[in-house]
């Protein structure tokens, strides 16, 4: 592996950037504080509607502001102390140092003020964001940047709106075998002098670590992301991972050497270990392989399971449909109860995935098939007779429009719908009103505590 480039010339030091004070209007979908400040609009992370501010203003374009917060000067009544050192630099968890009975409050009205947009949805009932029990060390899930600066290994995040690296240390959000795990790797790429991956030269090696953990068993499963493939350096910090963090009961070595910021790329190998994470997520077992997709708070994923098997209350005569069923957990559940299961993802992977699932669970009646979910739902409707239950929970930008009215066209006596944004979401509720379901209720979950993120469930029924 060749040795990193030489240090060149120190730069002269930056003008200072101006600063400012605002009057804070208002928090946007992503928890962010907007204001505003002769004509245009400033947005500071980490900033609460009604407070007045100091900011830096790192960028200025014609319309906007991006501010960093230096100074609260007048704050919200429900502002608490950060328990994040990193909270300034990071910026990743904007609403950390709101009190979380607060934030609740905030996640209800996103849902409520996204639904008030159609005045078909304004008497839909919205009821309470369901707390995690959990706010912080919740995540199980970590996708972390790799970097080198000052002779320093940093792993962590880019910050907020920047390509920036963050350490972030100590993560208050992250479960703590993560922050175990993080540590001792920054400890051996520095003490085996592993080359960082160095964006701007494209060289170096390692890029991105990835971290999941089962919290019932208390196990990990860590996969370096790495630009070429080199076994050496990789099995060799696998090896003092493994013997500093006996948790840890799975590495791979994933090859992405593509120039973009996308994590992950095709190629995966596993190091050591055996090939999957299984955890234990509400009533069912999931086999959780490397660059599988899955929920980061394994606690209020558990509670969208079994809400959607209440709201279900399927027979053993019934047949269900679960779109966009990732590695099958909802499919799982609803298997269950009813006499089939149809579950329809476009990653063949989590495909895979969900039938192992459907295995290690000794679940019978679960069919999974990859591909688009609107061609998949054209070839599977002789299948699925009318009457059952269907369910989506979609990527963020919501279903296309002939999936809505696929599913429409299968006449299920119930349909649920799971989203992650309440706005495609609204959209989406709206289109199917047309299609002939009315929303009877929707209930939001904190699945993102400490973030401006909110995950909803929305039962409908025929009109």
């Amino acid at each position: 592996m060749a040795k990193p480039p030489a240090r060149g010339k120190s730069r002269p030091p930056r003008t200072p950037l101006p600063t400012l004070e605002c009057d804070i209007d208002h928090i946007n979908d992503d928890g962010v504080g907007i204001g505003r400040h002769a004509g245009k609009e400033v947005v500071v992370a980490g900033a609460f509607a009604g407070e007045r501010v100091e900011v830096t203003a790192e960028h200025t374009g014609q319309r906007r502001i991006i501010g960093r917060l230096r100074k609260v000067l007048s704050p919200n009544p429900d502002r608490v102390p950060s328990p994040c050192r990193h909270a300034r630099s990071c910026l990743g968890c904007p609403l950390i140092a709101m009190d979380y009975a607060a934030q609740l409050g905030f996640k209800q009205d996103r849902v409520r003020q996204a639904l008030d947009g159609y005045p078909d949805l304004r008497k839909v009932p919205v009821a309470p964001a369901w707390e995690a029990s959990h706010p912080l060390g919740y995540r199980t899930n970590a996708k972390l940047v790799c970097s080198r600066g000052r002779g320093q290994v940093k792993i962590g995040l880019y910050r907020r709106g920047s390509h920036d690296p963050v350490d972030i240390g100590d993560c208050p959000l992250h479960n703590p075998l993560v922050n175990r795990i993080v540590a001792v790797v920054r400890e051996e790429i520095d003490r085996q002098k592993i080359y960082v991956y160095d964006p701007a030269r494209r060289r170096g090696l390692l890029r991105y670590l990835a971290v999941r953990v089962a919290p019932a068993a208390n196990k990990a499963m860590v996969t370096f992301v790495v630009a070429e493939r080199d076994f050496r350096p990789v099995t060799h910090l696998a090896k003092w991972l493994k013997k500093k963090v006996p948790e840890v009961v799975s590495v791979n070595m994933n090859v992405n050497a593509s120039e973009g910021n996308v994590i992950f790329g095709r190629e995966t190998k596993r190091i050591m270990g055996v090939p999957d994470l299984i955890d234990q997520v509400g009533d069912v077992r999931l086999r959780i392989s490397p660059t599988s997709f899955f929920q980061v708070n394994n606690e209020q994923a558990a509670r969208i399971y079994r809400l959607v098997r209440q709201w279900a209350a399927l027979g053993k005569d019934e047949t269900a449909l679960d779109l966009y069923c990732g590695i099958g957990g909802i499919a799982l559940h609803l298997a269950k109860d009813a006499g089939r299961v149809i579950g329809v993802e476009v990653a063949e992977e989590a495909v895979g995935n969900a039938r192992a699932n459907a295995r290690l669970n000794d679940t019978a009646g679960c069919s999974f098939f990859a591909g688009d979910a609107a061609g998949q739902l054209e070839e599977l409707a002789e299948q699925i007779p009318p009457g059952g239950v269907a369910v989506v929970n979609p990527p963020r930008s919501g279903c296309e429009p002939q999936v809505l009215k696929g599913l429409a066209g299968l006449a299920p006596r119930t349909l649920i719908y799971v989203s992650c944004n309440p706005r495609t979401l609204a959209r989406d509720l709206d289109i199917l009103g047309g299609l002939g379901y009315r929303t009877a209720e929707v209930q939001p979950v904190d699945m993102f505590p400490q973030t401006g993120h909110v995950e909803s469930v929305a039962r409908l029924v025929p009109a």
